[in-house]
């Protein structure tokens, strides 16, 4: 492989203006096609195989004019105090209301607005009522007109007195990052600019990272509505493409500047960078690949989607890396050098052989290996403890209740708990697929049930063979209570009776990701494992670093209940209302941040190996790799935490929730398990750490991210390398 990148890598920097060229019109076909592809949608989503589900797929073959799918609304209109919004005055104003809603802006795309008044959704003490709208299409599906029609219905109520409120999905709006998204970027530019010294050096990350991000994402939205995506999904991609292109490329970059230092020609020193740098960037690619991929695992449609996109991401970061870098290293010159060295690094810097001087890496290196036993147990200890927090982990999905108290959508939320319960704002739906009598039966035996306010009479279909019967539960929808009614419910149930709504969905959700966390875990962290075994060479590397990678997400997880779940900090990271962590949190932290992890282990740890196959002593081979990439590392890892940061500021909170824990998870394990659990356990491994039983050497295949074959290529000798000459030397000291 090692041959092949070098190969690949040399030849994009001598065509560089054909790869250039191909790289641009790639961007320009993303872009044309995202600009005139249709806006997409919220993308359909089902959970196969759960219950919930089951009732939907039934609500649509029998109730076709009632589509799952549809966005809602409730606008909840109270009284002023000492009135009634029955009184005739407060009346007139919620029939006009109505009555503006049917014939106004968006008409078209309304499937019912019901009347309060008959459907008798009017408070116990006559101070509140609520109109229920229901769309044709999905809430991010509504035109503008039609979404300012809902907003501004309630204005003419509010001027005669009455507090109007809406809630419901179709307020939804696509995701906004704000700014922070900018700042981000502008915090990467300037630890680049610190790392490398030059201002060219440091663009160049950005921009190919920019390119292969605007690629991955105009794709996303060209092909959005062909492949049903969620407009969440563009989002992810582009906070993992623009991580790790902006990581990859850096590797890229610092290998070359190491290259040029030893004299090489600037085409030899890009081939010689990807062939090096560039097997690594492969390989921790191909761990983040797996990881998101593997979501399919889960098997819920929306989250698979998701997964793929993002990994195609990925894809098109270390294609960029491979060979829109190096040409782009061509153009480049000697301005990627610092200022005052780009004449001294081409051979004429500090005499042959003499040896570098000690920087922080090394320096922090063997600090870890006088002192292994103190670090790794500071480590291990200091993670545990911010883990505890985890053990207290709730999970479920956002809805009206856990946005900002100044929202509409929550204020509305509020007045109808207080007006008709806190179980109002998450009814159950229980479809029954039968006659009359059954649907009776089942009402009846509903209201017999301990945590139930009011059952409704069973609604029926044209055809008088199914029929839905709506239950609003004593306690709010994200209670432990409301889910033991569930429970309570469907175990009373036949084959022919489905609970549903959007509270059971949650459920059947949450239950979903519990189920599917642990095989996830075993098939990523499994085919990792082997994956890095084949680039280390190494039983134990793998182990500590699947081992390392747990305890930091799980810290992770940690941080993001005590700030998510129980507010600690919370107005620090713009958190106005604390709740359950989402469902799919866990699930989703264990795959991205696997993937993001494995980059650090593989850049670090693969110059380490680099040092100890040509002959040097493992202790020696620890400082030798964080001499050469614990710089790198920290910047890239800086890099990748200000960029997940930057979506703090998203409007959105799932995706504020995921940017936070993609940013402390990546603090925690480039800084604490990577930076010194790491070199501490090699350490105290020692020879062993490389160890390998000889015949599972024998079976695996060879796939020399360390470059000794491309040495070979170049007819460099072994001794020459600073390797031992002869090759069986070699192997004897990796196996020893």
């Amino acid at each position: 492989m090692a041959t092949f990148l070098y190969r690949l890598g040399r030849g994009a920097f001598r065509r560089r203006g054909l790869v250039a060229l191909v790289w641009v019109a790639l961007l320009v076909a993303a872009g044309f096609g995202a600009a005139t592809a249709s806006a997409p949608t919220s993308g359909s989503f089902s959970i196969p195989g759960t219950e919930a589900q089951k009732a939907f797929d039934l609500l649509d073959e029998k109730f076709p004019g009632m589509s799952a799918d549809g966005a809602t609304a409730r606008i909840v209109v109270k009284a002023p105090a000492g009135a009634k919004v029955t009184d005739p005055g407060p009346k007139a104003e919620v029939e006009k209301l109505i009555s503006g809603l049917k014939s106004g802006d968006g008409a078209a795309q309304i499937a019912t607005v019901d009347d309060p008044y008959q459907t008798k959704a009017v408070s116990q003490d006559g101070s509140t009522t609520y109109v229920s709208v229901k769309y044709k299409v999905s809430g991010m599906e509504l035109k503008d007109d039609t979404r300012e029609a809902l907003k501004d219905s309630g204005h003419a109520a509010q001027k005669a007195g009455l507090q109007v409120e809406i809630g419901g999905d179709a307020l939804m709006e696509a995701p906004e990052t704000g700014s922070g998204e900018a700042i981000g970027i502008l915090i990467a530019g300037i630890v680049l600019v610190i790392t490398f010294g030059s201002l060219v050096a440091a663009g160049l990350p950005l921009l190919t990272a920019l390119i292969g991000v605007g690629i991955g994402v105009s794709s996303i939205t060209a092909l959005a509505n062909v492949l049903d995506l969620g407009s969440t999904t563009s989002t992810l991609a582009m906070m993992i493409g623009l991580a790790v292109g902006i990581d990859y490329a850096l590797f890229i970059v610092s290998r070359y500047r190491v290259e040029l230092a030893e004299g090489r020609e600037r085409d030899e020193a890009a081939g010689r960078a990807a062939g090096t740098a560039g097997s690594a960037v492969v390989f921790a690619g191909l761990t983040v690949v797996i990881a998101l991929v593997g979501l399919a695992v889960v098997n819920i449609p929306m989250l698979t989607k998701m997964g793929v996109a993002a990994a195609g991401t990925v894809v098109i970061a270390v294609l960029v890396a491979l060979t829109l870098v190096p040409a782009i290293l061509g153009f480049a010159g000697k301005k990627v050098l610092p200022a005052g060295q780009k004449s001294r690094l081409f051979g004429k810097g500090r005499p042959a052989g003499a040896e570098p001087k000690a920087n922080g890496g090394t320096r922090w290196a063997r600090f870890v290996l006088r002192r292994p036993v103190v670090v790794l147990l500071a480590g291990v200890i200091g993670l545990g403890a911010i883990a505890i927090p985890a053990t207290k982990l709730e999970m479920g999905l956002p809805d009206d209740g856990s946005k900002p108290v100044s929202t509409s959508q929550r204020k509305a939320y509020d007045m109808l708990s207080e007006g008709f319960g806190p179980g109002f704002n998450g009814p159950l739906m229980v479809v029954v697929d039968g006659d009359k009598a059954l649907a009776d039966s089942t009402a009846d035996r509903i209201k017999g049930l301990d945590g139930v306010a009011a059952v409704m009479p069973p609604l029926q279909n044209e055809a008088k063979d199914a029929a839905i019967v709506s239950v609003i539960p004593k306690d709010r929808p994200s209670s432990t209570e409301t889910e033991d009614l569930v429970h309570k419910i469907r175990e009373g149930n036949g084959k022919d009776v489905f609970v549903s709504g959007q509270t059971a969905m949650n459920i059947d959700f949450s239950q979903k990701m519990n189920d599917a966390l642990l095989p996830y875990l075993a098939l990523v962290v499994g085919l990792a494992f082997l994956l890095l075994m084949l680039v280390f060479r190494s039983i134990l590397v793998p182990l500590k670093a699947a081992l390392g990678f747990l305890l930091s997400v799980v810290a992770a997880l940690g941080a993001v209940v005590a700030v998510f779940q129980w507010g600690w900090l919370g107005s620090l990271f713009g958190v106005e209302q604390t709740g359950p962590i989402m469902s799919m949190m866990p699930i989703f932290m264990v795959g991205v941040v696997f993937g993001l992890a494995m980059d650090y282990e593989v850049f670090l740890v693969t110059r380490m190996r680099e040092a100890y196959v040509h002959g040097e002593r493992p202790g020696q081979a620890v400082v030798t790799g964080f001499q050469y990439s614990a710089r790198v590392v920290v910047a890239a890892a800086v890099i990748m935490i200000a960029v997940f940061s930057g979506f703090l500021g998203a409007s959105d909170s799932m995706v504020k929730m995921i940017g936070f824990g993609l940013a402390v998870a990546v603090l925690f394990d480039a800084f604490v398990v990577r930076m010194a659990i790491v070199p501490a356990v090699l350490a105290l491994l020692g020879h062993k750490a490389w160890w390998l039983p000889k015949w599972l050497d024998r079976i695996l295949p060879n796939v020399d991210v360390e470059g000794e074959s491309l040495r070979k290529h170049l007819g460099e000798s072994g001794a020459d390398a600073g390797a031992p000459e002869d090759p069986d030397k070699q192997r004897e000291l990796v196996n020893a």
